[in-house]
């Protein structure tokens, strides 16, 4: 299974540095993925995603063309009325996507996902002729 990889650009921290003594500085957050853990069987593939604090309405997964995309969006605002004005308020958005491309040995049909404690479960199935073969004895004529 190979990971499709992609060149993030590095923020410099000049704005950082301008702001620093005036409001605390800015929080320049480069887009973070989650880690990922993929594990294989005689039987299928793990792929294991660490995305705690999301929802499992969060995710979308789809296959396409040998594929697979994981992304997620997640907005957390509150709607309070609070007294007074903001001197600072931040707001926090989460949102990332992951595209792996997907052996040919792969069921597209019987790939099935799960979310529990923070940890996205994706199961990729072989496809029978890719399962491993019981070892048998030839007899000698």
């Amino acid at each position: 299974m190979n990971l499709v990889r992609r060149n993030h650009a590095a923020y410099p921290n000049t704005m950082d540095d301008f702001f620093k003594d005036i409001l605390g500085g800015t929080q320049l957050q480069q887009k973070a993925t989650p880690p990922v853990n993929i594990r294989e069987t005689d039987s299928n593939f793990a792929v294991e995603l660490a995305a705690p604090g999301l929802k499992k309405e969060d995710f979308n997964i789809e296959v396409d063309n040998g594929k697979l995309t994981i992304s997620a969006a997640a907005k957390a605002e509150t709607t309070e009325q609070e007294p007074g004005k903001y001197t600072r308020r931040e707001f926090t958005h989460t949102a990332f996507k992951r595209v792996f491309t997907l052996p040919e040995t792969i069921n597209d049909e019987g790939i099935n996902a799960s979310y529990t404690d923070g940890i996205l479960t994706i199961a990729l199935p072989k496809k029978e002729e890719a399962l491993p073969k019981a070892k048998r004895a030839i007899e000698i004529s």
